[in-house]
């Protein structure tokens, strides 16, 4: 008579699978942007500043085009003065949203060199358009690189794609002035104003896209509920 062996298909025990660990809530690890983690919501709570940039842009573009002459004669004083309000509402928010998470960094960097580009157009001679132009157009490159490296922290349900846009936007034109640099006063406004209208756009539409997905601030105390 032969003994059973000890090893029965019933008997043996498969090996514990151990799950693989679920990235933090908000995070989708390392192949992409945040769902809706501390950034895209601090962005969200300050929806209203990205709004109000737009439209300050897009009165600005109007401006442009309605009175090209009135914004010629002053190109760089009211554009010094459009670049310090913008900057000046940009880092607030920016700097809010900063505190709650540091990969806000290029929106800061944007807001501040807003700032510096405002006082240097207010320091430009009358006279310095070539100059002017060259100074613009490496604001335009540099400002639309911090977009829209912003614009990757960002995930789609909250404005990414309409930020990316905003910055290539910004980088294109910076292009075209320096392909062109020598062109005319008053296509320089124009462009100016087409640039001022679709960049506003694009910040306007970013800015209700974070407003449906607004929520408490980061690190702000929540109520719990008890049964």
């Amino acid at each position: 008579m032969s003994t059973p062996s000890p090893l029965t298909p019933s008997a043996v025990t498969p090996p514990a699978v151990t799950p693989p660990l679920a990235p933090p809530p908000g995070e989708t690890g390392f192949s992409g942007p945040m769902n809706s983690g501390p950034m895209s919501l601090a962005l969200a709570t300050h929806w209203w500043a990205l709004v109000l940039r737009g439209v300050i842009a897009i009165l600005f573009g109007v401006m442009a085009f309605v009175s090209p002459g009135a914004v010629m004669l002053s190109l760089a004083l009211l554009f010094g003065v459009y670049l310090l309000v913008d900057g000046a509402i940009g880092l607030v928010s920016a700097m809010r949203a900063w505190r709650a998470d540091k990969r806000f960094w290029p929106l800061l960097a944007e807001a501040l060199l807003n700032i510096l580009m405002g006082v240097i157009a207010l320091a430009f001679p009358a006279g310095a358009i070539l100059a002017f132009v060259i100074v613009t157009a490496v604001w335009a490159l540099l400002s639309g690189g911090f977009m829209l490296a912003a614009a990757f922290g960002l995930s789609l349900e909250h404005g990414r794609l309409w930020l990316a846009i905003g910055g290539l936007v910004s980088i294109l034109w910076g292009v075209l002035l320096i392909l062109t640099p020598m062109m005319g006063a008053v296509v320089l406004t124009w462009w100016l104003g087409a640039y001022a209208v679709v960049f506003g756009i694009m910040l306007v539409a970013v800015g209700f896209k974070l407003r449906a997905h607004r929520g408490p601030a980061p690190g702000a105390p929540t109520l719990a509920t008890g049964a």
